[in-house]
């Protein structure tokens, strides 16, 4: 006959775990400080969230105030009443309209052409990877991440205005090559935690290599696409150094630069130069607001071999 033994019963007490007929257990380290706050993080975290914080209130604060507001001394007191007399004067002053166009367009080429070049040519290089052309080809794009603009200003600037390109596309054209080492970095990182059995696959079923990348690929690009998308706009929007190199024409140039022609002018109004500030933010700060969950997922996923 067979001898059933009782079942050990676990016990928790203070924090020791026992079994009865054993000898105790502790918890391990890292399971007991589970859901303490880690607080040196908490507190670099704090004064980096103040650091940004403050600055943006002190803006958002100054563009509602009136110009006898503004020079009062207090940056923290809030407008009283709300006012936008700074908004308007600044759309007229710097001919906004123009110039938010001329950022916008930019911007959109610039985002555009980043996603699909990059995607293209990571495409590219992680299917092709065991061939040294492809290799040498992704080394040679990385490279050029330690080179920056002004060190190849001057040939940039000779070259735009030989091929006419010393306008808003030429600018365009610069921030997307610009970009694509980066942009190409972040899309084979991401290519490597998709399956080539997805491939092989569609391949079975007939699909070109294009139809591949399209239908399949692409489409799974969408976190990464979201995150190259957003380091493109910020580094294009915000650029100020390229456009007023290569633009010729000062009525086509872009926001940072017409903000800085007309900066003398803002001078004695602090409540219109921090309401032109305000509207050349907006667009970045609400681009990654609406954006920052995918631009986290794809540089998590990214960062994986899954």
């Amino acid at each position: 006959m067979a001898i059933v033994q009782p079942a050990l019963a676990l016990e928790e007490v203070d924090g020791i775990r026992t079994l009865e007929g054993g000898a105790p257990r502790r918890r391990s380290r890292r399971q007991g400080s589970a859901g303490r706050p880690d607080w040196p993080l908490t507190i670099v975290l704090a004064i980096a969230t103040i650091t940004v914080l403050v600055p943006l209130y002190v803006t958002i604060s100054m563009a509602f105030k009136t110009q006898a507001q503004a020079v009062d001394g207090n940056a923290f007191s809030l407008p009283a009443p709300f006012s936008l007399e700074g908004f308007t004067t600044a759309w007229e002053l710097t001919n906004f309209p123009v110039a938010f166009t001329i950022s916008i367009l930019v911007t959109a080429g610039t985002v555009a052409g980043t996603i699909l070049l990059g995607a293209f040519a990571s495409f590219a290089i992680h299917r092709n990877w065991d061939r040294r052309f492809f290799r040498a080809s992704f080394f040679y794009l990385l490279a050029a991440m330690f080179i920056p603009f002004p060190v190849l200003a001057l040939p940039q600037i000779q070259l735009t205005g030989l091929t006419g390109l010393d306008n808003p596309v030429g600018v365009t054209l610069l921030h997307i090559m610009f970009q694509l080492s980066f942009s190409i970095l972040l899309f084979t990182a991401f290519l490597r935690s998709i399956p080539h059995e997805l491939e092989e696959s569609a391949r079975i079923d007939g699909a070109s290599t294009w139809q591949v990348f399209w239908k399949l690929i692409f489409p799974l690009l969408a976190p990464m696409s979201a995150t190259v998308g957003i380091f493109a706009f910020l580094a294009s929007w915000n650029d100020f150094m390229m456009p007023s190199l290569i633009t010729s024409d000062p009525e086509l140039q872009t926001l940072p630069v017409v903000q800085s022609i007309f900066q003398t002018q803002f001078s004695n109004n602090y409540n219109v130069s921090f309401a032109s500030y305000l509207m050349a933010m907006a667009p970045a700060i609400l681009a990654y607001l609406f954006t920052q969950r995918w631009v986290m997922e794809g540089v998590t996923q990214g960062a994986v071999k899954g």
